[in-house]
């Protein structure tokens, strides 16, 4: 039996994983996934890349449902996930409570690092968020964007390792939670908040609709529900 294909917002990347031994016990099948920024999965849907489950915003799962990408019906909500800061483990927590607080945190990290500010939700929140307190053009020097989230908070552990103080990272909770070595502060302030509710579809080339429903199945079902809540899903 050939491995289903996963193209997934790297927002689920830790509950995929935690889950696909499951899966291989009850279904016999293993994934072969794909962890990415959104606009990036769906370039590679949209480029013929394998497909079986796309996982995605539920705004582009609509998108992608109305102009014929995926299985109508077959979409299942996954929770809610809201951009948080990150700091190494270990290292002094700033308050972020307040857009004032925030600012202040930010002003003073010595490096700040978050994801693709063109194709990731978080990346593309934070740099609004920049915007919208004045310091996009004074934090330049300190920004670090990465491919993903992942990608930018083990980057931020890996810079932490090399003596570098100060660090701070943004980018989704689940993100935050799934890298070892760092850890979660707060989310945004509700001034700032970012809430982004991530749906699972099977895509219309899929040739494993069943097994794709299944384990879109068991992402989302109730006894799973712990899972989705340790992972940093609402």
């Amino acid at each position: 039996m050939s491995p289903l294909h996963i193209l997934s917002g790297g927002a689920a990347q830790g509950l995929v994983t935690r889950l696909q031994d499951r899966f291989k016990t009850e279904h016999g099948q293993t994934l072969n996934s794909t962890f990415g920024a959104v606009g990036l999965m769906k370039d590679a849907l949209m480029a013929g890349a394998p497909c079986d489950v796309l996982i995605l915003t539920d705004a582009l799962t609509r998108q992608l449902t109305a102009s014929g990408q995926l299985r109508p019906g077959s979409a299942r909500d996954l929770g809610r996930v809201k951009t948080g800061v990150a700091v190494i483990a270990g290292q002094p927590r700033p308050a972020v409570a307040t857009p004032a607080e925030l600012r202040a945190a930010l002003c003073a990290a010595t490096g700040i690092y978050f994801p693709d500010p063109i194709k990731s939700t978080a990346g593309i929140h934070f740099m609004k968020v920049l915007r919208e307190l004045g310091l996009e053009a004074q934090l330049a020097g300190q920004l670090r964007s990465f491919a993903n989230g992942a990608t930018a908070m083990a980057a931020m552990v890996e810079d932490g390792r090399k003596g570098h103080i100060g660090l701070l990272g943004c980018t989704q909770i689940t993100e935050i939670v799934f890298t070892p070595g760092t850890e979660l502060v707060a989310a945004l302030p509700p001034e700032f908040e970012l809430a982004t509710v991530y749906t699972a579809a099977v895509t219309t080339t899929s040739g494993q609709a069943q097994a794709a429903a299944g384990l879109i199945e068991l992402l989302g079902q109730a006894d799973t529900a712990d899972v989705r809540r340790q992972c940093g899903f609402a």
